[in-house]
């Protein structure tokens, strides 16, 4: 299957199976779940630590199944070394943008000022699409 170009945030991947993305943001990211979804090692460590019910836990477990998750490359842990250095930006956010950074994906958050200053990283919001 063919890669997206787009890396799911957390916060992205709860709303989507939450179904509280307007008509527009659930459409667009359909596609993107179709191709196969793509997400950083933390957001499948953020999505699957979260508590929630048995069948909310299957639901997610199946989406992180479902998904190509990027893992901690050297070339990812370097650029997170300096967006860190460079933004004083929190761990979990730094990976994650250096993840996107990486491998050249926009990166679908609804927590822009996570990522607002990191002028290296391309973001969407489908909150607001």
């Amino acid at each position: 299957m063919e890669q997206s170009n787009y890396l799911i945030d957390t916060n992205s991947v709860i709303d989507f199976l939450g179904n509280k993305f307007p008509v527009s943001g659930m459409d667009f990211t359909s596609k993107i779940i179709d191709e196969v979804p793509v997400v950083s090692v933390i957001t499948k460590i953020e999505v699957l630590g979260f508590n929630s019910t048995n069948a909310n836990q299957t639901l997610l477990a199946n989406f992180m199944n479902d998904a190509t998750v990027l893992d901690l490359t050297n070339n990812v842990v370097e650029i997170c070394i300096e967006l860190r250095k460079k933004y004083k930006t929190k761990l979990p956010d730094a990976i994650i943008a250096a993840t996107a950074i990486a491998y050249d994906l926009t990166l679908i958050t609804r927590n822009l000022s996570d990522f607002n200053k990191i002028t290296e990283v391309k973001t969407i919001n489908l909150h607001s699409y």
